[in-house]
């Protein structure tokens, strides 16, 4: 009931976040949300709230988003206004890049060369009026040696403030990065899990951190 508590008192504190349509559920460290909000936005900033919290070890997000009639547009409208976005974006590749729009949602393909093309790509849609939902199925690829991108990750995790270096082991194999090890929190977790996403040529990332609070 205590981490419960401490999901519901995060989601308050949330700016711009009806808190009181969601519902909280927790079992074993796994925290279930529910209920509905006005934009895809606010259903991801609800999900980041409760990953935050120490003692969260999986989130479910079953919060559905309802928009509001002013809100609502046609999928070709959306695919224009994303095309755009893309496009005015400096840290976005647009030209390798493509989209799709089905009831709202949008779905992101193509091929970069960092992951941070790849999460800009996604930030440069995901506030844009009648959006339902993003899938992000950008791949990407890199021109350095398996030795190089590990080292890397490791280097990162040694620089990293919130990450204790030492509990994390390492290992890559054809763009796929394993994690090993223990952390106190989620967000350590997943913490670890952006580092090693940053690195250049991984397309897939294996979390195996166990979280002891």
């Amino acid at each position: 009931m205590e981490l419960e508590k401490d999901v519901e008192n995060e989601l308050k504190w949330m700016p711009g976040l009806n808190s009181a349509a969601i519902g909280v559920s927790v079992k074993d460290g796994v925290v279930m949300l529910a209920g509905h909000v006005d934009s895809w936005i606010e259903k991801r900033s609800a999900e980041n709230a409760a990953k935050r919290l120490s003692g969260v070890k999986a989130v479910a997000n079953e919060i559905e988003v309802r928009l509001p009639d002013n809100n609502v547009r046609t999928d070709e409208d959306i695919a224009r206004a994303a095309l755009l976005a893309l496009a005015w974006d400096t840290f976005v590749p647009h030209d390798r890049i493509k989209l799709t729009v089905e009831n709202g949602q949008i779905i992101l393909e193509g091929e970069v060369e960092w992951l941070w093309h790849k999460k800009a790509a996604e930030n440069a849609v995901s506030q844009l009026t009648g959006v339902k939902g993003i899938i992000n199925k950008i791949t990407v690829k890199a021109r350095v040696t398996p030795g190089d991108i590990q080292k890397m990750i490791e280097e990162s995790f040694e620089r990293n403030a919130q990450l204790d270096a030492k509990r994390i082991t390492v290992s890559f194999y054809e763009g796929k990065v394993t994690l090993r090890g223990a952390v106190g929190s989620l967000a350590e977790r997943e913490e670890a899990e952006r580092a090693a996403w940053s690195a250049p040529g991984v397309s897939e990332v294996v979390n195996d951190i166990a979280v002891h609070s």
